[in-house]
C-alpha cells in the first residue's frame, strides 16, 4: 500500500475539555491523515509507504524517524528546504467537539510533491494507492495526485479520500474544488468520505444520493460515513450495506476515519466481504475514538476483534 500527501506534526493537549489558550502540556505526535492510514494499515501486518514532504528541521527529521518506527517505509519522505514543517494543534472536547488549528504557512511541503518526482513504477505496482482530497487544493500536489491515479489505469485499489478541508484551500481556489474532485474521481475505483464531503465532491448530502453520486462519477465502491448513523458502502455490482457504528465512550474523534481507512485497506487487500469489511473499519475508527492519540493510538487486529466479538 502507498499512501500519497499529508504529514505533519501533531501537538495535542494531554488534558481533555480545556480550551488551547489554558493548555500547558501537549503530547507530539505524527500526523497527516494518509500518514495515519498508512500506520493503521501497517499496524494491521499490511506493508506501507508514504509519499511526502516535511521541512528540511527537526521535526522533518523526527516524522521520517517515526514513520519507521511504525513500520512505515518513509524512503520517498523528502525535505523541502525553503518551507517548515506543518504544526496541527488541536483542543478536545469530548464527544464531538475537536477544533482543529493548522500551521501550514506559506504552503506546507506536502504540496510540493511533484509528478516528476513519483515513482510510478512503484504507485502501478502497489495493491492500494490512497490519495486525499487535501492534495488536490494546489499545485504541484494536484497534477502529483492526478498522475498518480492516472497511472493505475483504474487498477483496484486506487482510493480517493475526499477530505474535504476548506480552511486549507486557498480562497481563490475552493469554487473550483468539486472539478478538481471530479477529475479525481473519474481515475480513482474506491470514494470515501463523511457527508460534508460527499455534499462538497458531488453536491448531495443524503447517503444513497450522495453514493449514487460518486458511482456515477467513475468509482466502484462508494463509503460514505455517516457519524451515528453507521456508514453506508455502494458498490458498482448492486451491492449495498449499511452497518451501524460501534458504541464508544469518546475521548478524541479526530483519528478515528484515519483508523477507518486503514481497517478498510487491510479489508479489501484480504478480499473480504463488503459488509465485514465496514464492519471491521467501523471498529478500528471506534477504538481510536475512546483513545487520545491518532497515530500512536492506531490498534493491532486482535483490539478490532475483541471489540467485534464484545459487540456481537
Amino acid at each position: 500500500m502507498i499512501a500519497l500527501g499529508r504529514l505533519g506534526v501533531d501537538l495535542y493537549p494531554l488534558r481533555t475539555g480545556v480550551p488551547l489558550a489554558e493548555v500547558d502540556t501537549f503530547g507530539k505526535f505524527l500526523g497527516g491523515s494518509p500518514a495515519n492510514v498508512a500506520v493503521a494499515a501497517a499496524r494491521l501486518g499490511r506493508r506501507t509507504a508514504l509519499v511526502s514532504r516535511t521541512g528540511d528541521d527537526p521535526f522533518g527529521d523526527y516524522l521520517r524517524a517515526e514513520l519507521e518506527r511504525f513500520g512505515v517505509d518513509a524512503r520517498w519522505v523528502a525535505p523541502v528546504p525553503d518551507l517548515p514543517t506543518p504544526l496541527t494543534f488541536c483542543e478536545i472536547f469530548p464527544p464531538d467537539d475537536f477544533p482543529l488549528h493548522f500551521y501550514r504557512r506559506p504552503q506546507a511541503p506536502d504540496l510540493r510533491i511533484t509528478a516528476d518526482s513519483l515513482d510510478l513504477d512503484a504507485i502501478g505496482a502497489a495493491r492500494v494507492l490512497w490519495t486525499t482530497g487535501t492534495g488536490l487544493s494546489a499545485e504541484p500536489s494536484r497534477a502529483a495526485t492526478l498522475a498518480a491515479l492516472a497511472h493505475r489505469r483504474r487498477t483496484a485499489h486506487t482510493v480517493l479520500d475526499l477530505d474535504w478541508r476548506p480552511m486549507l484551500w486557498e480562497e481563490a481556489e475552493r469554487p473550483r474544488a468539486r472539478a478538481h474532485y471530479a477529475d479525481a474521481l473519474a481515475l480513482a475505483t474506491v470514494a470515501v468520505g463523511n457527508l460534508a464531503e460527499c455534499e462538497q465532491a458531488t453536491g448531495h448530502r443524503a447517503p444513497d444520493a450522495a453514493a449514487d453520486a460518486l458511482l456515477a462519477a467513475g468509482v466502484t465502491l462508494a463509503v460514505v460515513k455517516q457519524g451515528p448513523d453507521g456508514v453506508l458502502a455502494a458498490h458498482r455490482d448492486g451491492t449495498r450495506v449499511t452497518v451501524p457504528p460501534v458504541p464508544v465512550e469518546v475521548v478524541n474523534g479526530l483519528g478515528a476515519g484515519d483508523a477507518f481507512g486503514g481497517a478498510l485497506c487491510h479489508g479489501l487487500l484480504d478480499g473480504r466481504p463488503l459488509e465485514w469489511t465496514v464492519r471491521y473499519a467501523n471498529a478500528a475508527g471506534a477504538l481510536v475514538a475512546g483513545r487520545l492519540a491518532c497515530s500512536s493510538a492506531m490498534p493491532r487486529a486482535d483490539e478490532i476483534d475483541a471489540l467485534l466479538g464484545g459487540a456481537r
